[in-house]
């Protein structure tokens, strides 16, 4: 069983590291007043190729909170105060706080794209 555990962990932490090299474009971690004067300073091109790849994070973020919410469905009722519950919780509490903050900013380049005309289509979360 502990075995079991410390495998769900590893992957856990494999599947985070993963996704925040995927986006290493997208960047979650950037204040807001940094991306606020980078957007500024785009072209409408550059907007736009900025918002989708914070769109692109975004959806790989809501699909691996989708997986551990998956996983913590299959725990019995009578488990869920347990040690692995708690650990899908806390990943899904960090998944979903890194998806709030890569949101935060594509709606920066998003607006800004939007105010110079440029075409949003395909950009819908």
């Amino acid at each position: 069983m502990n075995t079991m555990k410390i495998g769900l962990c590893i992957l856990v932490v494999g599947c985070l590291l993963s996704f925040t090299s995927c986006s290493k474009k997208a960047d979650s971690e950037k204040s807001i007043t940094d991306v606020q004067a980078e957007a500024g300073k785009m072209n409408v091109e550059q907007l736009r190729a900025k918002a989708m790849e914070y769109k692109d994070a975004i959806v790989a973020q809501k699909a691996e909170i989708e997986k551990v919410a998956a996983k913590l469905k299959q725990i019995p009722i009578t488990q869920q105060l347990g040690e692995e519950a708690r650990g899908l919780q806390t990943d899904i509490a960090t998944l979903s706080k890194t998806m709030a903050n890569l949101t935060e900013k594509f709606q920066v380049y998003y607006s800004k794209l939007k105010e110079a005309g440029g075409n949003v289509s395909g950009l819908e979360i």
